[in-house]
């Protein structure tokens, strides 16, 4: 393996990762909620009564904050090299897949890994095997 050091970030990435662990924390200490994005949305799709406002805000969060970031004058040009069909598919996929793991990388992976959920545990060691397992096939197998 070979570390492209001149990409290689991993001051930003560790602030990112504590930046994420801390709003996690304070969103289960202040609503006694997990931050896991497919069951905030989720939430939407059937909604409860009162129960519709934090999840409208948190989801606006997501979208607006990268705006935010860019009116900073640092944006971020993200190369993607799929077309939209592989794009597409992989979002279906994913979705698919939060609904068969009963959530998804940020319930399972960020909030529940560190409440020692053993469910959690579990789905995101699947979620890890898959992934390597589908970079594997695409990249060494189908040479995409």
């Amino acid at each position: 393996m070979n570390i492209d050091w001149t990409v290689f970030t991993p001051w930003s990435a560790l602030g990112g990762g504590v930046l994420i662990g801390l709003a996690a924390a304070v969103f289960l200490l202040v609503n006694g909620r997990i931050a896991g994005i497919s069951g905030v949305l989720g939430g939407l799709l059937q909604p409860r009564s009162g129960d519709v406002g934090w999840r409208l805000a948190f989801l606006i969060g997501l979208l607006v904050t990268p705006l935010l970031f860019m009116l900073a004058g640092r944006p971020q040009v993200v190369p993607i090299e799929s077309g939209y069909g592989a794009l597409i598919l992989a979002g279906l996929l994913v979705g698919l897949g939060t609904r068969l793991g009963s959530g998804c990388t940020s319930g399972h992976g960020v909030c529940g890994i560190s409440r020692l959920s053993p469910r959690s545990l579990v789905a995101t060691a699947l979620f890890m095997l898959a992934g390597f397992a589908t970079t594997f096939v695409v990249r060494h197998l189908l040479g995409l």
